[in-house]
C-alpha cells in the first residue's frame, strides 16, 4: 500500500507547515524523472499482480470466526524467507508486504512475469504457491488465509482475536476514534495509524459512510441500527466528548441527541435510516483487492494503455463484484469501491462544497480514492511542449472532447510543469494529483536529493488511489520503465479466478495494442459507469456506457476481423442526425460489452481473435482461452459473481432470518466454506460451488 518509508512522522499541525515543501520538491523530482526517461523506448511488456489476503481464526467449538491480529508474525516469517533467498543470490518466489489491516497480507510475484503469452500460464501456479506458503507459516492450525474482499463481520461485535477492550475515547484509540473498530486492528507500521489520524484531523472529524441496507423479507422498516456496546453505557458528558473528537457533524447538531438512545442514529447524527453506518478508514482500507501493473515499452504506450483501461475499469469492477456484506449486514451494494472512497475522504467541509472557501484552496468534487478524472494522451495533432513524435502517433485516438470533466488542478504547479517542458495533458494530470496535501511526512526525509530520490513525489502520488495509476520509473531502479496500474478489481475467493482476471486484463492490453482499439468515451460517462457498477447484481441488471465503434484504424479492423468470422465490420448504425459519427457511444449490458452483440464485436471475441493471430501452441491457446471463458461466463450469468454467490449462501442458511443480519453462525459457515473453496486445486469458480 503505497510508500512504506520508515521514520518519525510529523504531527498534522507540523506536517501542514511542510506541505508546500513536499509538493515543490515532489514536482522537481517528477520533472527530473520525466526529462531523464521521456525518450526511453523498447522496454518489454513485463507485468505483475498484487493479491491481498485476510488471516482469520476459527473457533470450531464456539462456531465463531474472527480476524487474526497475529498476521504480523506470519509476515515476519515470509519476509525472512524472501530475504534469505536474496542473500543467496536467488530470486525469491514471492514478495510480501504489510497492508493497512493488522490482519492482512499483501503478495506479489518475486520477479515480474515474462513478456511472452506462455508466461501467462505461470500466474495461477504463482498465486497457489503464495497462498500455500502463507498458510504454512501461520501461527496456529486454527488460522487460515483467504482472498475475500470484505470480512463479513468487520466492525460487528468482537470480530478480532486475541480479544481486547475497545473504548473509542481511550488514548489507545486515538487514530480512528471508531465506535466499531479499535486501533489495534490497524497495522503497527507507523504509516498506517498516522494516515488514519491525519485523514480524520484534516477532514475536521470522522469519515461517515452510509450504505443502503438490503431490504429482505423481514428487514425492519425503517431499518435503524442498534447502539453498539461501545457507547451503550456512556454518560451524557462522555457522549459530548465523543462528539467533540469523533463525529463528522460535531456540535451543535450532536447536542440534539435524544435521551432515549434506542438506536444508533439517536446518538450519532452521521448515521441514517435504512443504512449501515461505517465510521473509519479500516472499513475501506481493510478490504482486499487484486491489482495488476504493466510496464509499457514507452511513455506514449503507457499513456495509451492508461486511457483505454480507464474505460474498462468499471466493467471489470462489476464482473469481479465480491463485497455485499459490511459490518454483519447484507447491503444493497456489491462492491467495495465507494466504501474505500469514503473511508479515506480527507476533504474539509470547504473542499466538499459545504462551506464557502476561506481556508482551503479548492472545492474538490471527489475523494482522493476514486475513478480517474482525466485522460492522459495528447492526441495525434498535439504540437505543444513535451509532445510525442510522429513515430509515436499510432493508436493515439484522443480528442479534447473526451475530457469533459471540469478538472480541478493547481494552476501554479501546472504552469511550472509546462515551463519545465511537460506537455499539457500530462501536466494537468499531475497538477490535479497535487491539489492534495501530503498525509504522512517523516522528519528524517524532509530534505532529499531530488536527482536521486522520488519520495516527495511518491508521498502525494501514492495517496491518490484511483482506478488507474500512471507510474513514472523510480530513480533508484534504472531498469524499470513507465508503468500503469489497473486497480478496480475485487479479489476473488479462488486462485483460478484471480488468475483469470489478471490474465484477461493482460491479454486485453495486448489486444488493444495489436488491433489499434479505441475505447474513448467522455470521461464523465466512465464516472457514471463506476457508480452503476457497484449496484446489486449490476453485472446482469444494469447498462453501461461504451463506445460503439472500437476500431481506431482500418488496419486494426482488418486484423481483428480475420479472427471474427461472425462480425461484419459494420459500425452498428453509428449515426447522429443521419451523419456517421465515429465517436458515438451507447448503453450496453455487460454481456454485450464482453461477448458482443450484432455489429459490436465484444471484448472476449476480440481477445480470442488476438490469440488466434498469435499462432500459439494448442495447449497454451486452450489454457488461455479457459481463463478468458471465466470472464465470458461471468458476463452471461452462467457463473455467479462472488457477491451473488455470497448473497445466495446467506439467504439459504437455516439460521438466516431474512432480516438482513449476518449473525456469527452464518458468518462462520460462510467463511469456512470460502476457506474450503479457496484451498481447492483445479479450475474452481466460486459461482459453480455448492453451499454444502
Amino acid at each position: 500500500m503505497g510508500l512504506l518509508s520508515l521514520g518519525t512522522p510529523l504531527s498534522w499541525d507540523e506536517a501542514q507547515k511542510h506541505a508546500d515543501h513536499v509538493r515543490s520538491h515532489g514536482i522537481t523530482q517528477l520533472l527530473n524523472i520525466f526529462h531523464r526517461l521521456k525518450t526511453r523506448k523498447k522496454d518489454h511488456l513485463l507485468w505483475g499482480d498484487e493479491v491481498e489476503y485476510v488471516v482469520v481464526n476459527f473457533d470450531d467449538a464456539a462456531q465463531k470466526v474472527t480476524l487474526s491480529l497475529d498476521a504480523h508474525a506470519t509476515l515476519e516469517k515470509l519476509e525472512k524467507i524472501e530475504k534469505a533467498a536474496e542473500a543467496r543470490g536467488d530470486v525469491p518466489p514471492s514478495s510480501w508486504k504489510p497492508e493497512y489491516g493488522r490482519y492482512m497480507l499483501e503478495s506479489t510475484p518475486g520477479a515480474p512475469y515474462g513478456s511472452s503469452l506462455k508466461d501467462l500460464l505461470s500466474v495461477e501456479p504463482s498465486m497457489r504457491d503464495r497462498r500455500a506458503l502463507a498458510i504454512s507459516n501461520l501461527p496456529t492450525t486454527n488460522n487460515s488465509v483467504l482472498t475475500i474482499t470484505s470480512f463479513p463481520l468487520l466492525g460487528s461485535g468482537n470480530f478480532w482475536s486475541p480479544p481486547c477492550d475497545h473504548n473509542p475515547l481511550s488514548s489507545s484509540n486515538g487514530a480512528a476514534r471508531s465506535l466499531f473498530i479499535p486501533d489495534v486492528c490497524i497495522n503497527e507500521h507507523v504509516r498506517f495509524p498516522t494516515l488514519t489520524k491525519n485523514i480524520r484531523t484534516r477532514r475536521g472529524g470522522k469519515v461517515a459512510i452510509n450504505l443502503p441496507i438490503f431490504v429482505d423479507r423481514s428487514t425492519p422498516r425503517p431499518f435503524r441500527e442498534p447502539i453498539p456496546d461501545t457507547i451503550k453505557a456512556m454518560t451524557t458528558e462522555e457522549l459530548r466528548e465523543l462528539a467533540s473528537i469523533a463525529c463528522s457533524t460535531r456540535a451543535p447538531e450532536y447536542q440534539a441527541y435524544r435521551e432515549s438512545k434506542s438506536h444508533l442514529l439517536d446518538c450519532v447524527p452521521d448515521a441514517k435510516e435504512d443504512s449501515v453506518y461505517l465510521d473509519c478508514m479500516c472499513f475501506g482500507m481493510g478490504c482486499c483487492c487484486l491489482q495488476i501493473t504493466f510496464q509499457a515499452c514507452s511513455i506514449e504506450e503507457a499513456r495509451r494503455l492508461y486511457d483505454q483501461l480507464a474505460v474498462v475499469s468499471p466493467i471489470m469492477l462489476t464482473l469481479s463484484a465480491a463485497a455485499p456484506i459490511f459490518k454483519g449486514y447484507l447491503t444493497d451494494v456489491d462492491c467495495r469501491w465507494n466504501v474505500i472512497a469514503g473511508a479515506v475522504d480527507d476533504r474539509t467541509r470547504e473542499e466538499r462544497g459545504l462551506d464557502p472557501l476561506e481556508n482551503s484552496r479548492f472545492v474538490i468534487p471527489k475523494s482522493r480514492y476514486d475513478s480517474v478524472s482525466h485522460y492522459l494522451s495528447n492526441g495525434p495533432n498535439y504540437s505543444g511542449p513535451g509532445g510525442c513524435s510522429t513515430d509515436d502517433v499510432r493508436g493515439n485516438f484522443y480528442k479534447e472532447k473526451y475530457n469533459d470533466y471540469d478538472l480541478v488542478y493547481d494552476k501554479s504547479i501546472h504552469a511550472r510543469l509546462i515551463e519545465g517542458g511537460m506537455d499539457e495533458p500530462l501536466a494537468r494530470h499531475f497538477a490535479h494529483l497535487f491539489i492534495r496535501d501530503p498525509l504522512v511526512i517523516y522528519r528524517e526525509l524532509l530534505d532529499q536529493d531530488d536527482e536521486h530520490s522520488s519520495d516527495h513525489f511518491e508521498n502525494i502520488q501514492s495517496t491518490n488511489w484511483q482506478t488507474m495509476r500512471f507510474k513514472p520509473p523510480p530513480p533508484q531502479l534504472p531498469n524499470m520503465g513507465w508503468r500503469v496500474e489497473f486497480r478496480s478489481c475485487e479479489v476473488q475467493p479462488t486462485d483460478y479466478e484471480n488468475a483469470a482476471f489478471a490474465v484477461f486484463v493482460v491479454l486485453l492490453t495486448r489486444t488493444i495494442l495489436s488491433f489499434d482499439l479505441n475505447f474513448y468515451i467522455p470521461i464523465s460517462k466512465v464516472d457514471e459507469n463506476m457508480q452503476v457498477a457497484q449496484r446489486r447484481d449490476a453485472v446482469l441488471k444494469e447498462r453501461f456506457w461504451f463506445r460503439k465503434n472500437v476500431f481506431g484504424s482500418a488496419a486494426g479492423r482488418a486484423a481483428a476481423m480475420s479472427g471474427l468470422p461472425s462480425f461484419t465490420g459494420e459500425t452498428n448504425g453509428v449515426t447522429t442526425n443521419g451523419a456517421v459519427d465515429e465517436d458515438a457511444y451507447d448503453q450496453f449490458t455487460i454481456n454485450e460489452i464482453i461477448n458482443g452483440k450484432g455489429d459490436f464485436p465484444g471484448l472476449v471475441p476480440l481477445v480470442e481473435s488476438y490469440l488466434k493471430a498469435s499462432h500459439l501452441d494448442h495447449k497454451i491457446h486452450s489454457a488461455l482461452s479457459d481463463y478468458v471463458s471465466v470472464i465470458s461466463r461471468r458476463a452471461t450469468g452462467k457463473l455467479k459473481t462472488a457477491a451473488r454467490w455470497t448473497r445466495d449462501f446467506v439467504g439459504s442458511h437455516p439460521q438466516y432470518l431474512g432480516d438482513s443480519v449476518v449473525n456469527q453462525k452464518v458468518a462462520y459457515d460462510l467463511v469456512r466454506k470460502l476457506d474450503e473453496i479457496g484451498r481447492k486445486k483445479g479450475s474452481v469458480c466460486i459461482g459453480m460451488c455448492p453451499f454444502e
